[in-house]
């Protein structure tokens, strides 16, 4: 049986052009790009033309862009080297209440160390207020972070607006986890008024374990790596030569004819939303759910969720694998986690429906006719599980 992956939020199928230049770097450019002989300066010129890649396809200058072990340790980095740069003992940050784990526990933690947090609602679409943000600012704020596209519900968030306020307080730094953005809606990070933007190039056809950070210039963060001088001395850690120079190739290949391909993407959108409106037992997750419709200004392309109410996710997507489908249980990071989703709950779904949610994403290989088989498998699923709902409230 021939397997479709839905599952492109969780991580991207690699761009087979960039397989080939990872495997042929992986042979020929082993050396440590900190090495002072020529095989170390090969590499590092190598790290150097994929920065300045990087750079200008987001908008930013070279020097802003700092290698990363991938969007986790970018959000990181971006959060807490912010807070521990600030020296004065009253710190206090926002963001929102479904934000990716990576930026949530983040902050979790920090609080567990003192330092206070403001948690912003969002509404029943999933969007925070920008107004809610401005109302929460405080002389002691140090922070502002807020997702661009949750990777739950593909819902985009209000960035301008939010850049535009904090933009008044020269304090304040404004963070973006841009993980579920790059390469699927447009990014206009400087433009934005952000100061920290972060990537991830698994997620855009690249290898895993690589990201960045973007840091505008004249922003400070402290390490949180001890080490070596890399990054200037931002990250410690010998460059990841292959991985570096793969997502470069990797945001090139992404970026390419984006408006038709996004364009397209939100076609298949529309057919998959319209074979939903057809299967009773599942519920749309975010922007004009009900009306089954697609706001292109307000959802991302490639990403829908869904619940059916009473039914555990597992069994759901066991069930779809069972017929050839892959899709995930909420974040691949919470998807072994029995727990209602967070970002539904803070959405005002009961517990039903926040428990009962799965992911479908997409991507630049799947066509119209993958979309009907999609909904020719759900519908099967659905007929096999109804008897059994009951059974796995």
């Amino acid at each position: 049986m021939k397997v479709y992956y839905y599952d492109h939020c969780a991580s991207t199928p690699m761009y087979p052009k960039v397989i080939e230049t990872v495997t042929e770097l992986m042979k020929l450019h082993y050396a440590n790009a900190a090495a002072l002989h020529r095989s170390g300066a090969e590499a590092m010129k190598l790290v150097e033309r994929a920065r300045t890649s990087i750079a200008e396809r987001m908008g930013a200058q070279p020097q802003e862009v700092i290698f990363t072990s991938g969007g986790t340790e970018s959000n990181n980095l971006a959060i807490k080297g912010s807070l521990f740069k600030v020296t004065r003992p009253s710190k206090h940050i926002i963001t929102t209440a479904i934000e990716h784990a990576s930026v949530y526990e983040c902050v979790q933690q920090l609080e567990s160390w003192g330092i206070e947090v403001t948690v912003l609602p969002v509404n029943h679409e999933g969007m925070v207020d920008p107004r809610e943000v401005h109302k929460a600012i405080r002389k002691d704020t140090v922070l502002v972070s807020v997702m661009h596209v949750n990777n739950e519900t593909g819902v985009i968030q209000p960035i301008q607006e939010i850049g535009d306020i904090v933009s008044k307080y020269p304090q304040i730094r404004f963070h973006v986890d841009g993980v579920q953005a790059i390469g699927k809606v447009p990014v206009s990070w400087k433009e934005s008024g952000v100061h920290l933007y972060s990537g991830s190039a698994h997620k855009f056809g690249g290898p895993k374990g690589t990201g960045f950070l973007l840091v505008k210039e004249g922003i400070e963060l402290a390490p949180l790596l001890s080490g070596g001088d890399q990054e200037n001395g931002v990250r410690s850690g010998t460059h990841n030569v292959p991985g570096i120079v793969g997502m470069a190739q990797a945001l090139r290949l992404s970026l390419e004819d984006r408006d038709r391909r996004r364009q397209l993407m939100y076609e298949l959108r529309r057919q998959l939303l319209g074979i939903v409106a057809e299967i009773p037992e599942l519920l749309v997750n975010g922007i004009y759910s009900d009306q089954m419709e697609v706001d292109e200004q307000h959802t991302a392309p490639h990403v829908i969720s869904l619940s059916y109410p009473g039914m555990r996710p597992e069994v759901l997507v066991h069930m779809l694998e069972k017929h050839g489908i892959q899709v995930s249980t909420q974040s691949a990071c919470s998807s072994k986690s029995l727990k209602p989703s967070r970002v539904l709950l803070a959405m005002g779904y009961d517990e039903d429906r926040a428990s009962g949610c799965i992911r479908i994403s997409f991507g630049d290989e799947h066509t119209s006719n993958d979309i009907e088989i999609l909904g020719e498998r759900l519908k099967l699923a659905m007929a096999k599980l109804k008897p059994l709902e009951r059974n796995h409230r």
